[in-house]
């Protein structure tokens, strides 16, 4: 899985920040044709986002553009420039505002043609789907398995909140007369349920207020504890918070390698099923839990601190 512990997101309309934006820490960049996009700059949008794809030193960032919506008629050119153009130098598509599975499997059909006619290899590109309404989370166990190209679901919270009424005006803050529990809880374990039973990465959505970063790290917290995988940014200030809150501690990555180690020892050398690792004692559900934490520390360039000395 790409590491996606900071999602960037760059207005297609604007040149000067598609430029900063090959620059900055991001682990991804979606360059940005939806709602960062006024109507009549759409068309433009799409031009800009071709070239920057094609000419920019992204430096090794998974590279994504949003589309517009599928209740737009922007959607359907989106995808054919976007990818006729850049399809090349372009990681995946985010497919906004999904409801239902047939929304995914529209997109995987055309960029299967695409690809074909393009002489571009069919199914490299991935889909990043986007989760904003009721209707998308009652669906949601769907929309995960709609199609093998999907890598990830996103939790978009301002539209889910407008689509069921939530009383407030703050996005990703407790609404007003909230006072027991979490009212994002049940909506962020549904989306992760979704995603982990299909193999899937899942992404929390964005923190508007940019200059409140003691905000952003509380509910980044929040997901990260949940096991997401990472968090939208809307401001440059705010990647160097997610990717460290959605990466392990150093002390966490070492200890996760050493099971590992302490584990293969066990079952190779040793032939047994359990180990100690200290005062410790690890077996095949240990091991599990250590490859999660590994691979995560992997992606985020982690070094081991710390080697396995096998038991005299």
């Amino acid at each position: 899985m790409r590491s996606r512990r900071s999602c960037l997101a760059v207005p297609g309309s604007n040149p000067r920040f598609l430029e900063k934006a090959q620059g900055l820490p991001a682990d991804e960049v979606f360059l940005d044709l939806e709602d960062s996009v006024a109507p009549q700059a759409k068309e433009q949008a799409r031009k800009n986002v071709v070239d920057a794809l094609r000419t920019g030193d992204w430096g090794g960032k998974t590279r994504a553009v949003r589309v517009n919506d599928l209740s737009t008629m922007w959607t359907y050119r989106d995808v054919i420039e976007v990818v006729e153009g850049a399809g090349d130098a372009l990681d995946c598509l985010m497919l906004p505002k999904v409801e239902d599975a047939g929304q995914v499997a529209w997109l995987d059909t055309l960029l299967t043609q695409i690809e074909k006619a393009a002489g571009l290899p069919v199914g490299r590109i991935g889909v990043e789907a986007q989760i904003e309404s009721a209707r998308g989370l009652v669906n949601v166990d769907a929309i995960a398995a709609a199609s093998p190209r999907l890598e990830t679901l996103i939790f978009g919270p301002a539209d889910f909140m407008a689509s069921i009424n939530m009383r407030t005006l703050v996005v990703g803050q407790q609404p007003p007369g909230y006072t027991e529990g979490d009212a994002y809880h049940y909506v962020l374990m549904r989306i992760l349920m979704a995603a982990r039973t299909c193999d899937l990465q899942a992404i929390d959505g964005p923190y508007l207020q940019i200059k409140d970063l003691d905000g952003f790290a509380k509910v980044a917290h929040r997901s990260a504890a949940l096991g997401f995988d990472g968090k939208w940014v809307l401001h440059p200030t705010q990647i160097e918070a997610a990717n460290e809150i959605y990466s392990p501690s150093q002390d966490d990555y070492d200890h996760a390698e050493l099971i590992l180690d302490a584990y293969e020892h066990a079952t190779t050398v040793d032939l047994r099923g359990a180990v100690m690792l200290g005062d410790e004692m690890i077996d095949e559900a240990s091991r599990k839990m250590a490859l999660v934490i590994a691979a995560k520390g992997r992606a985020a360039g982690l070094t081991r601190t710390k080697s396995f000395q096998p038991p005299a």
